[in-house]
């Protein structure tokens, strides 16, 4: 239900990512992300400095004077933003809850693909498939989308990266660009050969969403940790130094096998945090991809 306070809420989304896409990211998203190709458009006259290479022979003959063919980028694409809604979104120790920031770094992405006609579609998972829209171009379309991820309650609690991939490499028929917006805390063995196989089909950038908590816990003394995504309780002695050493190994060692395979699969990853701004993170990522191209 559309509460004052919820319709509130996504215009004040709308109007901050809008500003942003409008001073920042349309025109580096229209740079990154090019067309299918280039398509007919017309022909017109020669001038001087055309390419002779353009000229339209045919119509050229008919006429008595040089016309040229005039091609344009054939434009439209399809973006698709796989977000994952797991319990684990539910977390963030700093700024922001990673889902919350998931919201608001999607609804911008989205902005920039419909400020370039592009259609825009969303997949909500957890350890299921809790939501398919197919990709639409416009305005409301994504507001839509916005109100759905502020709003949407998952069945489910854990991560299935796996099966969202799956699913979109099933109803996706051309090329796409997708998103995969996740804190990834999950067996990398799962989901990792299927990074690369998504990514031959379409173009896939993941979004690895992340708290400092998660790298670098303080010692405070006894804590109870739970789970989110299986409710296990754990009691823990912070002030432990094996502990500590512990933790951050394991965590440099999932922090490793993310970046590892996103390498091996050569997908592009947008490391942000619950700590800081995501828009240095995205800017970054486009420039990145800009001096590539």
């Amino acid at each position: 239900m559309l509460t004052p306070e919820l319709i509130r809420k996504i215009r004040q989304i709308e109007i901050h990512t809008r500003h942003l896409v409008n001073d920042s990211f349309a025109g580096e998203y229209h740079a990154v992300f090019k067309g299918r190709g280039m398509e007919f458009d017309e022909v017109r006259p020669y001038t001087p400095g055309d390419d002779v290479r353009a000229i339209d022979w045919n119509v050229t003959a008919r006429s008595g004077e040089p016309y040229v063919k005039r091609y344009v980028e054939e434009r439209e694409l399809t973006v698709m933003l796989l977000v994952d809604a797991s319990a684990s979104g539910d977390f963030g120790s700093v700024n922001w809850f990673k889902r919350e920031m998931a919201a608001e770094l999607t609804a911008v992405l989205a902005f920039a693909a419909t400020t370039n006609n592009d259609k825009v579609g969303l997949l909500i998972f957890t350890d299921q498939i809790e939501l398919y829209i197919p990709p639409r171009k416009g305005r409301k379309h994504v507001l839509r989308l916005i109100r759905d991820l502020l709003t949407f309650q998952p069945q489910g609690r854990g991560t299935d990266i796996r099966l969202a991939l799956e699913m979109v490499n099933h109803a996706l028929k051309r090329r796409s660009i997708l998103f995969l917006v996740s804190d990834f805390l999950a067996d990398v063995e799962d989901y990792g050969r299927l990074l690369g196989v998504t990514n031959r089909r379409h173009d896939l950038v993941a979004v690895d969403l992340n708290d400092p908590l998660e790298q670098e816990f303080a010692g405070v003394g006894l804590v109870a940790l739970e789970d989110a995504e299986t409710g296990a309780l754990t009691w823990i002695d912070t002030r432990s130094h094996a502990w500590q050493t512990a933790f951050r190994q394991r965590s440099e060692q999932m922090r490793q096998a993310k970046r590892d395979a996103f390498n091996r699969a050569r997908v592009d990853r947008i490391s942000v945090t619950t700590a800081t701004d995501y828009v240095t993170a995205l800017t970054q990522f486009f420039q990145k991809r800009a001096r590539r191209r």
